[in-house]
């Protein structure tokens, strides 16, 4: 019930205008999103690579509504992956289709991946196309195939959820390239026609897809992470739960799996002393850097996945 109306609020245009109005919403936010700068998405990687920590930059921002506000959103990402080749730091991007035009027209949503897939390939960068909600996970896997195949970008990689029943049979067909896979539990609102309800039932299909994704790595002769720490291995375990963690460890163990053909990532603000610990280990850790102005969704999402996160968000309140 919790977790449901969060995840409603995100998603609803009323909640959104109102608490975007809220200075203490901001400041609640502000541990969850580096700021609304791309500046401040470069400061704040900074810091992490300082702590042996690597990340990925979001631009914020989903289901943009006019072609102009598309064409827009491509320049934003454009100008990260500049910005990230003059400041040398080590990310690389992630992206969400709906931001440059999946929902408005699909051919320039494919135009615009190309164009920052070609950029990202000129500086030996790396693009991740984030998964949203349901009704867009064909139009995603159509483009991620597309470009990775048919054009041959091998600098792109994809999420996958394990909430979804279908994700199972998703995985084995990426994995088949095989491609490079950030596996996350699933931060949207969906019906029980396409998603586990229960969160045991998604922890259980969790590992199952980390172990076929493990496996996956070690008969494609495991491949590390890129020296420069940008381009990453074929397994991405996306999760904060440390039993999703030590599953993933332990099984990469069992099989022989070196550490540095796999990375556990994690997002801004959140575990930032299991993070430190996992990179003192010696695996590859990579952090979701978030900033910009359109950061409503992503927090409302963010305070959805853990009571936690509201206290911190209400305490803010209180703050002058």
């Amino acid at each position: 019930m919790f977790r449901s109306f969060f995840v409603y609020l995100s998603q609803a245009d009323w909640a959104k205008h109102t608490i975007m109005k809220w200075n203490f919403a901001w400041r609640a936010a502000r541990r969850f999103v580096a700021g609304e700068k791309l500046e401040d998405g470069i400061e704040a990687v900074r810091n992490l690579n300082a702590l042996n920590i690597n990340a990925t930059l979001d631009q914020l921002g989903e289901h943009t509504e006019t072609i102009t506000d598309a064409e827009r959103a491509t320049q934003g990402i454009l100008e990260m992956l500049e910005a990230i080749q003059a400041a040398q730091v080590r990310a690389n991007v992630s992206i969400k289709l709906t931001q440059i035009g999946l929902k408005l027209d699909q051919q320039l949503c494919t135009e615009n991946v190309h164009r920052i897939l070609g950029l990202a390939k000129k500086y030996n960068n790396f693009v991740r196309i984030d998964m949203e909600d349901a009704s867009c996970v064909d139009d995603t896997l159509r483009i991620f195939y597309d470009m990775r195949v048919t054009k041959g970008y091998d600098n792109v990689g994809l999420v996958i959820q394990a909430y979804l029943y279908r994700t199972m049979d998703d995985l084995a067909k990426l994995l088949e390239i095989p491609a490079r896979i950030r596996l996350c539990k699933g931060a949207y609102k969906e019906s029980e026609d396409v998603a586990f309800p229960r969160k045991k039932d998604v922890n259980e299909n969790y590992d199952r897809a980390s172990k076929l994704l493990l496996d996956a790595a070690l008969k494609a002769g495991a491949p590390v992470l890129s020296a420069d720490k940008r381009i990453p291995p074929i397994p991405a375990i996306a999760t904060h739960d440390e039993n999703r963690i030590a599953f993933a460890k332990d099984y990469s163990k069992q099989i022989g799996l070196p550490k540095d053909a796999m990375e556990f990532q994690m997002l801004y603000g959140i575990r930032r002393e299991l993070q430190i610990k996992l990179a003192a280990e010696g695996y590859p850790v990579r952090v979701y850097v978030p900033f910009g102005s359109e950061w409503y969704a992503y927090n409302m999402r963010r305070l959805a996945e853990r009571p936690a996160n509201l206290w911190f968000f209400i305490s803010n309140f209180f703050k002058k």
